[in-house]
């Protein structure tokens, strides 16, 4: 009988640490210790603050998610484990799996993808992140000499930021009102600049800010004929675009990305593991090491939740935050 620990959100801003006991490991499943999570905190806020739209409880549903929102729920799809048990391919192996914020638990072996050596444990968190950015782009299909614009410098932006700045002859811009961006930005290779300074006749735009307003500046900046990547989810929420100015004598194409299906350029040609495979890999670079932390231990993570997904006012917002689990 195997004994596991996972944070449940119960109540609106309050977690709390239960004790499970784990059924037997089916044939096709791992037994796994987790290393490091991550904090996914656009989505986990909503989590936390019990406002997942009820119309959309099934579309944010996590793969192994236990619970239904709004409460009590286990959430969280970002982590990092070793295989206790398993199929022999994954046995001792270090795995990224869709899972919550849990110690040890049982998952598919076919959501479990190896991670290569030369990424750690702090960086493997950001599979599910640059998973989303490589469909992005998938979607987006760039070409090299292009101009390049990403609106909003959150984890997923600026992971879509980092993969456009690294092809030939790209230029790429991020924009985003937080003025702390720009160093992480910079240090990718990527120019930044504040919302109302974002440069005009943009050939590609990819909009990641999930505010309405970051959508219509992409209509604002984009040059004849751009495509326009609106990778946001607004849920519930209607968005007002002026669709009625320079939308169609540009001819500009607006083209929504979402990570649940593989992008058309690759589908057929990739499955979802081998994109998950391929998204590990870029995970290499130790530049990337910028969108980590803070790191806070699994023991402590329901009293520092609510400061991790909202910080007090004129605290800097944290990318990606950490849960480490000791040994």
């Amino acid at each position: 009988m195997t004994k596991a620990r996972a944070l449940w959100t119960i109540a609106p801003g309050v977690a709390e640490l239960r004790t499970e006991t784990l059924p037997a490991r089916a044939p096709d499943q791992v037994l796994a210790r987790m290393l490091a999570s991550g904090i996914s905190r656009g989505t986990e806020r909503l989590v936390l603050a019990g406002k997942v739209p009820e119309n959309q409880w099934g579309v944010m549903r996590c793969p192994l998610q236990a619970g239904d929102f709004p409460f009590p729920v286990k959430y969280g799809y970002s982590g990092v484990a070793r295989v206790i048990e398993g199929p022999a391919d994954l046995q001792g192996r270090r795995v990224f799996c869709l899972h919550p914020h849990q110690d040890v638990f049982l998952a598919p072996a076919s959501m479990c993808i190896a991670i290569p050596d030369a990424v750690p444990d702090t960086r493997a968190v950001l599979g599910a992140n640059m998973e989303t950015a490589l469909n992005i782009l998938w979607d987006a299909e760039p070409l090299a000499g292009e101009r390049a614009l990403v609106i909003g410098a959150g984890v997923v932006g600026l992971l879509v930021a980092y993969l456009l700045a690294r092809i030939p002859a790209m230029t790429v811009t991020i924009i985003d009102p937080d003025p702390s961006r720009r160093a992480i930005a910079e240090h990718f290779g990527v120019a930044f600049a504040a919302p109302e300074a974002a440069p005009g006749d943009q050939e590609l735009i990819i909009h990641a800010s999930a505010n309405p307003a970051g959508l219509r500046q992409a209509l604002h900046c984009a040059a004849f004929e751009a495509r326009i990547i609106e990778a946001s989810w607004f849920g519930a929420q209607d968005v007002a675009l002026p669709l009625g100015e320079a939308f169609h004598s540009r001819r500009l194409r607006l083209i929504s990305s979402q990570v649940g299906a593989v992008a058309p350029a690759m589908r057929g040609r990739r499955s979802f593991g081998e994109r998950m495979a391929q998204a590990l890999g870029l995970l290499a670079d130790p530049a990337l090491e910028a969108l980590i932390g803070p790191a806070t231990s699994f023991d402590d993570l329901p009293q520092a939740m609510p400061s991790l997904l909202n910080p007090a006012p004129g605290m800097p917002a944290p990318l990606c935050p950490l849960v480490t689990y000791g040994a």
